[in-house]
């Protein structure tokens, strides 16, 4: 019995559909379709019962699924635990990240990490939306903000600052906030229909934004353009403050901190490959935020 096709069954009965089950593996639906037919063949009986838009096991196929699940944890710790043992992190790594995160921060320290570990391929997954880590195989994930409840295990990394930014020729139209309470003046750009902007115990400010952007790599485009204000992560602006593109608001006022933490499946042990992408990932972050000048 091919391992392969015990797998392709176990996201099956997870998916409840061949199509899922193709998507979620980048497969074409004939491979997981051949795939199920050999399985079935090899057990002697019907697993699924087809309908025009989901399957649903057989009684055998529920018997054999809960025996496929152990075998693929078992296999899974097993591979795990001789990663660790040769201590070398190899194989495919499939990590997730909100879309600015992944080009702000993960996309500039992937060509050294790569360098590093020559081994390790990696499948950067950029996308806004939450996803659930066992339905698309992803290994790691990076969440920005609070963590809510979560049967995964958590590593926090270092915080990200958001700055207030604005374009040297919106400053030079509109003028340069000296203080927070200035602020309620200008063109403010924000991701949600009211803003709550706080700054330790320098205040707070509360406006309806001019502009909202959901996404914080377009509210950075209307910024550099001369839009107005915004009240951004670090790692999406520090080239283009650095550049002069953008001019920091309010330098000295205490910003603003998010929590980020790397999320992974609550496994016996952590994989060499995780481990070391965590790893390099919170170095990165430590010394971009030494470069610019800390916080």
């Amino acid at each position: 019995m091919n391992f392969d096709d015990v797998r392709v069954f176990a996201r099956i009965a997870e998916l409840k559909g061949i199509s899922a089950t193709a998507r979620a593996l980048g497969l074409p639906k004939s491979s997981v379709s051949r795939a199920l037919a050999r399985m079935e063949a090899a057990a002697g009986s019907a697993l699924v019962e087809r309908s025009t838009r989901h399957v649903r096991l057989t009684d055998a196929g529920v018997l054999f699924h809960a025996h496929a699940v152990r075998i693929l944890d078992d296999i899974a710790e097993a591979e795990t635990a001789l990663e660790g043992l040769a201590g070398v992190p190899r194989g495919r790594l499939r990590v997730n990240a909100t879309h600015a995160f992944g080009i702000g921060v993960i996309a500039p320290m992937l060509p050294d990490f790569l360098a590093r570990y020559s081994q390790v391929q990696v499948v950067l997954d950029a996308d806004d939306r939450r996803i659930d880590l066992a339905e698309k195989n992803t290994d790691l994930a990076i969440r920005i903000g609070p963590m809510a409840d979560s049967a995964l295990i958590a590593r926090r990394l270092p915080s990200v600052d958001l700055w207030l930014c604005a374009s040297p020729a919106y400053l030079a139209a509109h003028g340069t906030p000296r203080t927070i309470a200035d602020l309620a003046a200008h063109s403010l750009i924000d991701r949600r229909d009211l803003i709550d902007w706080r700054f330790g115990d320098a205040g707070a400010i509360e406006a309806e934004p001019r502009v909202i952007i959901p996404d914080a790599s377009a509210q950075r485009v209307v910024v550099e353009g001369g839009g107005g204000i915004g009240h951004l992560p670090d790692y999406l602006v520090r080239p283009a403050v650095a550049s002069g593109r953008l001019v920091r608001v309010l330098p000295d006022v205490i910003a603003a901190t998010i929590e980020v933490h790397a999320l992974y499946p609550s496994h016996r042990s952590l994989s060499a490959k995780v481990r070391a992408f965590i790893d390099a990932l919170a170095e990165h972050m430590q010394v971009t935020t030494r470069l610019a000048g800390g916080r």
